[in-house]
């Protein structure tokens, strides 16, 4: 028999699931007493080298409500030729390719090394896309310019004002998008055509073309007085993005990849003016309400994430500039399109070329591992509904008996769609229990589960999986230890972080940390092993016990404290953790340390300040960053030469180890990881030290003595203070 460990992983491997509880509580009632929810990690596109495609239509029950699809855990008859629904219990008899279409929406509003390190790397992603795929270019500064492509030897484009929004209407007409008189003729299905238009070419037939206007693409020409920003038209840039492909290729997957070297600072969707004496807004402009520009700029966007996931197209924003460009206004765009987000300092950085080549990685068969104008349809047996979702989605408002009356994230519905999404791309899923305390669920029964995607494969074929689960239910009055035993406290962490980040994103911090922590002391009450008002006496078993050290690291985490972080870092750091698979996310939450010594091969060690020791080599992880720490005498040792002198070739072993595991990471990591390289003593020893838990601290670090590792100068409490409150809590008689 697989302990519950063995089977979590089974299935996670089998099925891209992770449940918080592996066995349900079999009432509403008492639902609502385990504090975390049951919920799931859902990773739609789970890499799965054995699962092949079935080269016919799914078989759907009959029953109308339900058309749940025939799967492992059906029972079927062979010898009547029926097969049982596992969901409604109904008793059952026994399409065309599209092109993909890429739109280049690129900013000329930059320096010239910038301009031209972009120019190259547009030009190279142009030899990755399949011959058939569909480009298209529109260029940006002061004015927009959509960039015909159809013409030989003469670079045409259609120039708008930067200033003046247009609707999808009224840019279909002076595009020339109207094609009346080709259509007629052509019967009802007309419409159903896609128009190959001067705008969007195969790769096959303009490559050439497309090459060298690129290369030929100028900085903005408009002059730059002395103290003003650029005037950049990124709202009505990407206005007509959406728009072109709008009336072109609706429902067919499509990305919108929008790169920008600066904020919008004109026209619909600007967030700051063109004074540079006047900054972009701060957290600390937003909290005082002195943002002025934020609430009409933020609508103009939302209005155009939902138009392009309407049409099922994504919308991908890479903002290169070592200032804010306003991705907390545009975040919604990637965030409900299923876009990627990627920030860094410029466009002349590998961590910019390497991510951006790393959109167009293919799979084994030669196909991009990105899929599109994807649905999820959720269908549960009929003891549990479905609250909602948490990730790159947004609601197809699919009312029905399986949705539940109260949401989390995005509820009120059973399907949702997710434009764009790849093989991490992870959505958490929320469920309640409904049925009622005085039905019992007879001895033995499960509920199940039923994950239902449908996705156009980037080979342009239209692809269903289909990903069917089923868990035991158990009394809680009498069976409360095989629940607590099917406690999945990774999955459990980071399925309560996304609603603790959903709910930053409208409520004040105190508030979130407030919520956090009581539901923390609530589990502890209900779990933990105790005598009441003995704080000493408090035991978690093994199944909980780093489930309160998730919780102290997400606490100090940049995904709820906007301390020391800009509107924009914030939002980049909420998107990562909102789409990325549990491991990518628990990385994100408490980062990963290993130690490098001459004692033998490197450890994991804990990511405590007492683990930083003079001659240690310190790697940590925190999937934003990969940094190299040298201890003090590491240091020294490395100032002074010594890796160069033949008698101490062991301690350039030593200093290459690290580089050598970072550089593994460095190499597989999407986003690309900043990487840093630091000492004791150094400026960027600031990253590890904000985020190892101060265990000492320049309070305490005489009681400790001198080498048992680095005080950190801060005020906030260790795990060690945060464990001591929490069990005083847990077991007071007054809580």
């Amino acid at each position: 028999m697989a302990t519950f460990p063995e089977y979590i992983a089974q299935n996670e491997e089998r099925d891209g699931v992770r449940f918080s509880w592996n066995v349900w509580p079999s009432s509403r009632l008492e639902a609502t007493r385990m504090v975390v929810p049951v919920a799931a990690l859902f990773t739609p596109l789970k890499e799965r080298t054995d699962l092949p495609p079935i080269q016919y239509e799914p078989v759907l029950c009959s029953r109308a409500t339900c058309r749940a699809v025939l799967n492992p855990l059906c029972q079927v008859d062979y010898r009547a030729k029926l097969w049982a629904c596992n969901f409604c219990y109904q008793r059952n008899q026994r399409g065309p390719q599209m092109p993909l279409v890429f739109l280049y929406v690129v900013d000329t509003c930059m320096e010239d090394e910038d301009l031209q390190a972009l120019k190259e790397s547009l030009q190279m992603s142009l030899s990755l896309l399949p011959p058939t795929a569909l480009v298209g270019l529109i260029t940006f500064g002061r004015m927009v310019q959509v960039h015909e492509l159809g013409c030989e030897g003469i670079s045409k484009s259609y120039v708008f004002r930067g200033t003046k929004d247009l609707n999808a209407k009224q840019l279909q007409e002076m595009l020339g998008l109207t094609k009346p008189s080709a259509a007629q003729g052509r019967g009802p299905q007309a419409p159903q055509q896609p128009l190959s238009n001067r705008f969007l070419q195969p790769v096959q037939k303009v490559d050439m073309n497309l090459t060298d206007l690129l290369g030929e693409l100028q900085r903005d020409p408009w002059p730059l007085t002395q103290g003003r920003r650029p005037l950049r038209s990124l709202g009505v840039a990407m206005s007509i993005a959406v728009g072109l492909l709008e009336c072109t290729f609706p429902n067919t997957g499509a990305r919108i990849m929008t790169f920008i070297g600066g904020p919008a600072t004109q026209g619909p969707g600007m967030v700051v003016g063109d004074e540079l004496k006047t900054p972009i807004r701060s957290w600390h402009d937003i909290e005082k309400d002195n943002a002025k520009f934020m609430k009409k700029a933020t609508k103009h966007f939302e209005s155009l994430a939902h138009r392009a996931s309407s049409s099922g197209h994504v919308v991908d924003i890479y903002a290169c500039s070592l200032d804010q460009t306003g991705l907390l206004e545009m975040k919604c765009c990637p965030n409900l399109t299923g876009g990627y987000m990627v920030m860094a300092d410029s466009f002349n950085t590998s961590l910019f070329k390497q991510t951006f080549q790393r959109v167009f990685t293919k799979d084994l068969q030669g196909s991009f591992k990105m899929a599109f104008a994807a649905t999820l349809e959720v269908k549960t047996s009929r003891e549990i509904k479905v609250s909602g979702a948490i990730g790159p989605c947004v609601s197809l408002n699919a009312k029905g008996p399986c949705v539940s009356e109260n949401e989390i994230g995005t509820g009120g519905t059973s399907q949702w769609k997710i434009c764009g999404l790849d093989p991490s791309t992870t959505l958490a899923l929320y469920f309640e229990v409904v049925n009622q305390h005085n039905a019992p669920i007879p001895q033995g029964g499960r509920g199940a589960i039923q994950f239902v995607s449908q996705y156009q494969h980037s080979s342009g074929q239209r692809r269903i999986r289909v990903t069917t689960i089923a868990r035991n239910w158990a009394d809680a009055q009498t069976q409360i230890q095989s629940i607590a035993a099917s406690f999945d406290q990774e999955a459990a962490a980071i399925l309560m972080a996304r609603l603790a980040v959903y709910r930053a994103e409208t409520e004040e911090g105190p508030d979130v940390l407030r919520w956090l922590d009581r539901q923390l002391i609530r589990l502890c009450q209900k779990f933990g092993d105790y005598h009441k008002d003995d704080p000493n006496s408090f035991r978690f078993s093994e199944t909980f016990s780093l489930y309160p050290q998730f919780m102290f690291h997400l606490r100090r985490s940049p995904f709820l404290q906007v301390f020391n972080n800009s509107p924009d870092e914030s939002s980049y750091y909420r998107h990562q953790f909102n789409r990325h698979d549990l491991t990518q996310a628990l990385i994100m939450i408490q980062p990963v340390l290993y130690a490098y010594s001459f004692n033998g091969p490197p450890e994991p060690v804990l990511l405590d300040s007492s683990s930083i020791l003079p001659d240690r080599i310190l790697l940590m992880d925190t999937f934003f960053q990969i940094l190299i720490y040298h201890g003090e005498t590491v240091a020294q040792w490395r100032k002074a030469g010594y890796q160069d002198m033949p008698e101490y070739e062991n301690f350039r072993h030593l200093l290459q180890a690290p580089v050598d595991d970072a550089q593994e990471l460095l190499h597989t990591r999407f986003p690309m990881p900043r990487y840093i390289d630091t000492e004791h003593g150094g400026s960027q020893a600031r990253f590890l030290l904000s985020k190892v838990n101060p265990s000492q601290t320049h309070n305490n670090m005489y009681a400790w003595g001198q080498e048992s590792g680095a005080p950190i100068l801060t005020d906030d409490v260790s795990l060690q203070v945060f464990m001591d409150h929490l069990k005083k809590l847990a077991v007071s008689s007054a809580a």
